[in-house]
């Protein structure tokens, strides 16, 4: 298990445009050969948005992108003709195939932070496609075969355990809380990698919400 703190991560975005982001990964500008993926994972970014604060179209391809708002709403449309708007507890994934397009804005009136996972898929090409999940419940795990990947949602309890998936990779992603795993305590923003996991707990250190993707070899 590698621990990855948040303090470590990359940062970017462009304050003058009320953009702030802490990349977990390899990313743009920020380069680390060591760092490019783990599994199906090649991006886990935290973006801060203030209002009227955005990123204008721009393309993608080849990637499963999926967002988790945190607080605040997201704005999306893409070429695909999808608009909506994400709120804190929908998972929103878009693949974007052989090449897609998309918007992301902060337009409501306060702060609008969200993490966003990118992963590779198992095959390249093929039609983009889109999905938001409204209200995901608790510990109800989101598949995305394209990436041969689950995601886990937990909501947890202060003392409160839950299994870590029995999986060749598992992406253990706190967004906010403090939890356990082995003996080791994440905050938000902290990270951890493991790699066989086997027989593992994480247990709620105080109320937390944790993101966990299993991940297949």
């Amino acid at each position: 298990m590698s621990i990855r703190r948040a303090g470590e991560r990359y940062r970017g975005g462009d304050a003058s445009a009320g953009i702030e982001s802490l990349h977990s990964f390899s990313f743009g500008r920020f380069y680390d050969p060591d760092n490019l993926r783990f599994g199906a994972v090649i991006a886990c970014n935290e973006e801060r948005l203030a209002p009227g604060a955005g990123f204008d179209e721009h393309p993608h391809s080849h990637t499963e992108i999926v967002t988790w708002v945190v607080d605040g709403e997201l704005t999306h449309r893409d070429s695909a003709g999808h608009a909506t708007v994400v709120r804190p507890g929908d998972v929103q994934r878009l693949s974007s195939a052989g090449g897609v397009r998309h918007v992301e804005r902060n337009d409501a009136g306060t702060p609008l932070t969200f993490v966003q996972m990118w992963l590779a898929p198992k095959e390249p090409g093929g039609e983009p496609s889109y999905e938001i999940v409204r209200g995901i419940a608790d510990s109800t795990p989101y598949a995305l075969p394209e990436a041969g990947a689950m995601l886990h949602v937990r909501r947890l309890a202060g003392d409160e355990r839950t299994a870590v998936p029995d999986a060749p990779f598992v992406y253990v992603h706190v967004v906010r809380g403090v939890v356990r795993i082995d003996g080791e305590a994440l905050g938000p923003g902290d990270a951890a990698r493991i790699t066989d996991a086997d027989g593992l707990e994480l247990t709620a250190a105080a109320p937390a919400e944790v993101l966990m993707w299993e991940l297949s070899g």
